[in-house]
């Protein structure tokens, strides 16, 4: 059995569109979100990542479970794979690029290719679910 590496992410999806990052370096867009610390919750996960990457506050009671999803991990050996525990949350701010992401962008099925592979797993559970345009 190989690695899994346990990440949250946040689903913001607007008219169709999903938000989406690229760090510094890297050559494809990621759903934001990041890796748990030991004992951290999802949610106080989701909020420690989204606050650190795109500067916004997420509003804790509106999280709401949207599903996890898995794949290989990007960038990592054939074992590694990735578990992505995604929700969706309404924020006060204006996302920003932070630390170390590059970019923001936001996203259709069309750019699937351009994202992860656990992005294009939920890419695909998006557009089936008719929210992804």
């Amino acid at each position: 059995m190989g690695h899994v590496i346990d990440k949250i992410a946040w689903i913001n999806v607007v008219d169709g569109r999903i938000l989406s990052t690229r760090a510094k370096g890297k050559d494809v867009y990621y759903i934001p979100g990041g890796k748990r610390e030991a004992g951290a919750g999802d949610i106080d996960t989701l909020v420690r990542e989204i606050r650190e990457e795109l500067t916004v506050a997420i509003i804790p009671s509106s999280a709401r479970y949207v599903g996890t999803f898995e794949a290989q991990a990007h960038g990592h050996s054939f074992e590694t794979m990735v578990q992505m525990t995604c929700y969706s949350a309404d924020y006060q701010g204006t996302p920003a690029p932070s630390h170390e992401i590059a970019e923001i962008v936001w996203l259709t099925y069309a750019d699937r290719d351009r994202v992860s592979a656990v992005d294009q797993v939920i890419f695909d559970y998006l557009s089936r679910e008719g929210s992804l345009l």
